[in-house]
């Protein structure tokens, strides 16, 4: 999916909402374990049932591959279900990888052709030459860690040196990897106030944004700080949307909580003059 065609389902669907599929086994309902693939089964509910209100679907690759070789079937089985069946939805590999070059082509191959993602995460230390494999395929995206929602960011993304953060880095010298058609930028929700400095660094990329939701990131102060005239947003909400029910209504429970939050999309899109 490229660009304009991002830009267009949002406003199609008046919704920056990717669902996270961070499906753990240990949490799915009780019921679902009588399949052979309960992972791709709940995904599947899920997925019907919030599709109209969402935009993206984010599966979060350590619950898959913490089960071995049959995650990655329900990983597979996941992905190849969003394209027959809804195949103008964005979907991304919360993979974060990094590597040398030779060893990120056969990541980039692993997320790009033998499971067709439009986009991986991608962890930035180790420089242009294991972020470039990613950026060679075509309406493919990188999705760059810049400033993340977790405690621990506070050891290396908040570092200064010439009166420039760690972060603020990442952003101005990847830029040069790639333009907004083909890069985005991880920013935590809990990070909200600092998303003024980063548009002023990346005013037109997509910024992919977790921690709305159950890490308590406030979508208002998302919208406020990292709007765009395109939008230029993901929300990721994971948890408070596909654990809101453990019963056999989880699917239904998970189409309220998503619909309330496309609705209050809806509104801050309408607010800013962006729809």
């Amino acid at each position: 999916m490229n660009y304009d065609a991002l830009v267009e389902k949002i406003r199609e669907k008046k919704s920056f909402l990717c669902v996270g599929l961070d499906s753990d086994i240990t949490k799915i309902p009780e019921f679902l374990c009588q399949y052979e693939f309960p992972i791709f089964e709940f995904n599947r509910g899920i997925i019907d049932a919030t599709v109209q209100y969402s935009v993206a679907y984010k599966p979060n690759l350590a619950f898959y591959e913490s089960i071995g070789t049959k995650g990655w079937i329900e990983l597979e089985k996941t992905v190849e279900y969003i394209r027959r069946n809804y195949p103008d939805v964005f979907i991304i590999a919360d993979a974060k990888r990094g590597d040398i070059g030779n060893t990120s082509q056969l990541y980039a191959k692993a997320f790009f052709e033998k499971i067709d993602f439009d986009a991986v995460t991608v962890a930035p230390y180790m420089g242009e030459d294991s972020v470039s494999p990613f950026l060679s395929y075509d309406n493919k995206w990188v999705i760059l860690l810049a400033l993340t929602s977790n405690k621990g960011a506070d050891d290396f993304q908040y570092t200064k040196e010439n009166e420039e953060y760690l972060f603020e880095r990442v952003l101005r010298i990847s830029q040069k990897w790639a333009g907004k058609d083909k890069m985005m930028y991880v920013v935590g929700a809990t990070r909200a106030e600092m998303l003024t400095k980063i548009r002023e660094i990346v005013p037109e990329h997509f910024l992919l944004v977790p921690g709305v939701g159950a890490q308590g990131g406030s979508l208002a102060e998302v919208a406020k700080f990292g709007l765009n005239s395109n939008c230029g947003l993901l929300v990721n909400n994971s948890r408070a949307i596909i654990f809101a029910d453990k019963t056999e209504n989880f699917d239904i429970a998970a189409a309220q909580k998503a619909k309330e939050m496309q609705l209050e999309m809806e509104h801050l899109l309408a607010q800013y003059d962006i729809l």
